[in-house]
């Protein structure tokens, strides 16, 4: 046997070697180390990378490489030269990398190394498609060969569709992990809603809460100390998911505090709206109605800070009122000046709803709202009903209205009534 075949049947030896354990399983980080070090020993080049495709950005990335000292690169994948390789899926040899329009010679510099040839094969998983790219630097003796073409190819074909099924493992214990947290994370939320309104004399009062997302960043609260009064809320943070929830899952708690604290409506809206100037990231805010509903002489005071329309339905006039907001959103400015909007006088059989956007906008098949009007209605026709039977009717409405219309926002209900006797 010769030199030049027992060479080829080491080689084959190598690859059926790396094929056999790349079958089993294996961390993907641990896998792109293993190709790399085989394809440098299999086809003696200095240095070797993997370029994984990432198709939703159409970016090839690097976590794994030879002499590679930052946690990841990433660039467009028609990008260099193994953009070249990812683009047109076939080998890519550069004997003089230098004289290629393709090379980078920045990254050299940065690297502090010198690249002499390159050799650029596409990785081709499942249903042809694209893995990413194999790329070797710097053949030991000369340049790449025809031979170190077909050996890389058929490495190549080995290692793509290990690499693509370990990527897969990865994104789906990451989802999982993801779908765990949200699903604590929303428990913990679930939790944070009253698991009964409080009880207060000569009023009924319920709420619901029904998020877009698993998480969501609407929350209502009511709390009372003496069952003369109780403080109403129903925030909103801008967008929905895990973000949002926990703004207003904080801001929850900065309400619930400085109640307890015996805070001033104004007070209490100064020290949570300057808390979350410092702590929202730019553009973020949250819209909330923050009232307090004192027994004694049947009127609601109140903030409504970007939070509206409120609804006041007059059972004597069969009227109802339709409120703005009085004051802006939390978290956009500090020590912002507000006005009295003036409080609302609740009268026997009155009701007033705090209901969110994600009601008033819920859309149908043909993109048509629920709008207030259908809610000023259901509250007229069933205001003698108790307020949790009415908040329920109010949703099965929004469901009927939706049709197969996806939910697009969280839906939050609250409710008071003052009782007829």
């Amino acid at each position: 046997m010769s030199e030049d075949q027992s060479f080829t049947a080491d080689i084959l030896w190598r690859i059926l070697d790396v094929t056999r354990q790349l079958s089993t399983p294996i961390e993907l980080n641990d896998m792109l180390v293993q190709v790399v070090d085989v394809a440098r020993d299999v086809l003696r080049a200095e240095r070797g990378t993997v370029f994984l495709y990432d198709s939703g950005n159409h970016e090839l990335f690097a976590e794994v490489g030879t002499g590679l000292e930052v946690e990841e690169i990433r660039f467009p994948a028609d990008q260099g030269i193994a953009g070249i390789c990812a683009r047109t899926c076939s080998i890519v040899n550069v004997p003089d990398a230098y004289s290629h329009k393709g090379f980078n010679p920045d990254i050299d510099k940065k690297m502090g190394y010198r690249t002499r040839c390159l050799l650029s094969i596409p990785l081709i998983g499942l249903n042809n498609s694209l893995v990413g790219v194999l790329q070797l630097i710097n053949k030991m003796n000369g340049s790449f060969s025809g031979e170190d073409e077909r050996v890389a190819e058929v490495l190549a074909s080995q290692c793509a569709v290990a690499l693509q099924r370990a990527r897969l493992m990865r994104e789906y214990i990451i989802k999982q992990k993801i779908e765990h947290d949200l699903t604590l994370a929303r428990e913990i939320q679930t939790k944070l809603l009253p698991d009964r309104m409080p009880e207060i004399e000569g009023y009924d009062i319920a709420g619901w809460n029904e998020p877009a997302d698993q998480t969501g960043g609407d929350i209502f609260d009511a709390i009372s100390l003496d069952h003369r009064s109780v403080l109403l809320l129903l925030a909103d943070a801008s967008g929905h998911g895990l973000g949002p929830a926990l703004s207003v899952i904080q801001f929850r708690a900065m309400i619930r505090m400085a109640f307890r604290l015996q805070s001033d409506l104004s007070s209490l809206h100064s020290q949570a709206n300057n808390q979350l100037v410092d702590d929202l990231v730019p553009e973020r805010f949250i819209t909330a109605f923050v009232g307090l509903l004192t027994v004694d002489d049947n009127l609601i005071r109140y903030h409504a800070c970007g939070q509206a329309p409120l609804l006041h339905y007059h059972l004597l006039s069969g009227e109802t009122d339709v409120l703005s907001a009085s004051a802006i959103p939390f978290g956009i400015m500090p020590d912002i000046p507000l006005e009295d909007p003036g409080p609302i006088r609740m009268d026997k059989g009155d009701i007033f709803a705090l209901i969110s956007d994600g009601i008033f906008e819920q859309s149908d098949d043909s993109g048509e709202q629920f709008g207030i009007e259908r809610i000023t209605d259901i509250v007229r026709e069933n205001c003698t009903l108790p307020m949790k039977e009415l908040v329920e009717i109010i949703h099965m409405a929004v469901l009927a209205h939706a049709g197969k219309a996806v939910q697009d926002d969280d839906m939050t209900i609250v409710l008071v009534k003052r009782e007829q006797n």
